[in-house]
């Protein structure tokens, strides 16, 4: 770990407090009925939990989807609102139920409540990981409960509350709402993986096998990747987190996908740096964007 402020803060934005919990990108006016959202971009650490880790910084922010914020970024101009999460999801992950939570990493019993048996948890990686996707194990020591839950109640709660506004919002105007939950994977399967050691295709859509999204809508967004010259795969090996499957209810006519972008096709994953394919990357997205402004809404209103 770098030994002065000055080097954590190079690696990652160390606050004394974690700040505001989300920010919303609008456009002046909402031209399409999609809401943006990137719950895995955020780099507000705190000092404390810098502290309170065994790891690193960089290792740290290994686990980000980073710099997806950018790379959706074109969705406000071209009319749609982008909402990003300003914690780091290594803190607390807003794609997770309220309470998947790891009893082994506490100094007391959870409440009856929480959720211990996860496929998440059992992972490491439940709204509060125990590990980064790499597998290492974050703390040096046992977490309190009720400092856990005010992190849930400061960051993850607020989210998702702002998360919900946009959707209703979004579906009171068009009578539809289409959210895209953007991410990032590593491109190489890590241990905590369905497909450890392997390489990964380009991008990834995730509709919990039709359950989230109008197959219609994941058919055009696989085109629509296709022609900009990235290989695709449907939910494998995601397909899609709690948001896509809390938020995505066709027959209530809110519809939810996930992408997935291949890491190493825009940043270094080692250093947490973008490449030169950030700005490429940027531009392609902005495509697929504007491709679903062509959406007939017939196919969000028949499910």
């Amino acid at each position: 770990m770098p030994n002065d402020d000055g080097g954590v803060e190079a690696a990652a934005r160390v606050l004394d407090d974690e700040g505001p919990a989300w920010t919303v990108l609008e456009p002046a006016e909402q031209t399409m009925p999609l809401v943006f959202a990137s719950p895995h971009s955020g780099i507000r650490y705190s000092r404390a939990f810098i502290a309170a880790s065994r790891l690193d910084p960089i290792a740290l922010r290994r686990s980000e989807d980073a710099f997806i914020d950018e790379v959706f970024a074109d969705a406000v101009s071209l009319g749609a609102p982008l909402l990003k999460a300003n914690f780091p999801r290594a803190y607390v992950d807003p794609n997770r139920e309220p309470y998947e939570l790891d009893p082994a990493m506490f100094d007391s019993p959870l409440p009856a409540y929480v959720n211990t048996n996860s496929p998440r948890v059992q992972a490491g990686l439940g709204t509060v990981a125990r590990v980064i996707t790499s597998g290492e194990e974050i703390y040096s020591g046992k977490l309190n409960f009720a400092e856990v839950r005010r992190r849930i109640d400061r960051l993850y709660f607020p989210y998702h509350a702002a998360l919900g506004r946009l959707v209703e919002a979004t579906r009171e105007r068009f009578g539809v709402c289409l959210l895209i939950d953007c991410h990032s994977m590593p491109s190489v399967g890590g241990p905590m993986d369905a497909d450890p050691g392997l390489r990964r295709v380009d991008t990834v859509l995730g509709d919990r096998f039709g359950t989230a999204c109008a197959p219609g809508v994941t058919d055009a967004a696989e085109a629509a990747l296709g022609r900009l010259g990235f290989s695709v795969c449907r939910n494998v090996p995601y397909a899609g987190g709690y948001t896509t499957k809390h938020y995505g209810q066709p027959r209530k006519r809110v519809h939810a996908l996930q992408i997935e972008i291949n890491r190493a096709l825009y940043m270094d994953e080692q250093t947490v740096t973008p490449t030169p394919g950030l700005a490429v990357m940027r531009a392609r997205m902005r495509d697929l964007i504007a491709s679903f402004g062509h959406l007939d809404l017939d196919i969000l209103r028949a499910a």
